[in-house]
């Protein structure tokens, strides 16, 4: 590997990353020393790349730095091809044809020797158009809820259709094989729950913001979901008792 092509490389394993990487795992990815990787940051810190931290500790390039656009590498081609056709499948038509435009925008810069990797690329995700799961109201004002940090009113159908009114904070969404979920704090449990899209049967936009940053309860969420999972697995290896 050439060296302006490392830099390159140094830079786009920086930028992927929010926290603080170590030399150590920037050497291992780009299948160098740890001593090539201190002098390479210190060759970027030259050029004016913003890079902070220091040996020992680990490394973080600042916000707002950024590169000319960089031409997609095979693998990053279908890359994007895989997760638009996944989406495709099983986002609601809003994001369906979002992920429709994506395609369109990266082939248009394509040169004409990589265009046929992604229009004519042959790694498909399963369709499962006639037994597919109807939302019966619209998910992108979810998703919008979701950027923005406001409040939903919804009427909510559990398995057994029983209805219930609620107010949720959606802090995210996770997209299964046939099913979205939304992540939410429930004002009526007071506690994080999982909302099936396909079982809203209505929903209201509220301009009201929820008091916390979404960051704060997606960590919060994240970090009850560890603990249970951690119970599960703990219960699972304790032997019942014989009565």
């Amino acid at each position: 590997m050439q060296r302006a092509e490392r830099l390159l490389d140094l830079i786009q394993g920086l930028r992927r990353r929010r926290r603080p990487v170590t030399a150590e795992t920037l050497a291992s990815e780009l299948d160098v020393s740890v001593r090539t990787v201190y002098r390479d940051i210190a060759a970027l810190l030259r050029q004016g790349v913003p890079v902070r931290g220091e040996a020992g500790i680990g490394y973080v390039l600042d916000a707002g730095f950024d590169l000319p656009p960089l031409m997609f590498s095979p693998d990053e081609i279908e890359a994007v091809l895989v997760g638009m056709r996944w989406l495709s499948e099983r986002a609601d038509p809003t994001l369906a044809r979002a992920a429709e435009d994506v395609v369109a925008k990266v082939a248009a810069v394509l040169p004409p020797h990589l265009r046929p990797i992604l229009l004519d690329g042959a790694l498909f995700a399963p369709a499962y158009c006639k037994d597919a799961i109807v939302d019966q109201v619209d998910a992108a004002a979810i998703r919008a809820a979701i950027r923005t940090g406001r409040k939903l009113e919804i009427t909510y159908r559990d398995e057994a259709s029983n209805e219930s009114q609620r107010v949720i904070w959606p802090i995210g969404m996770t997209f299964f094989d046939r099913v979205r979920v939304v992540i939410a704090w429930c004002e009526l449990r007071q506690a994080f729950r999982h909302f099936r899209t396909d079982r809203i049967a209505v929903l209201l936009a509220r301009e009201e913001r929820y008091p916390a940053r979404r960051a704060d309860l997606f960590r919060r969420w994240q970090k009850e979901e560890q603990e249970a999972a951690a119970r599960r697995a703990m219960e699972q290896r304790t032997p019942a008792t014989v009565q």
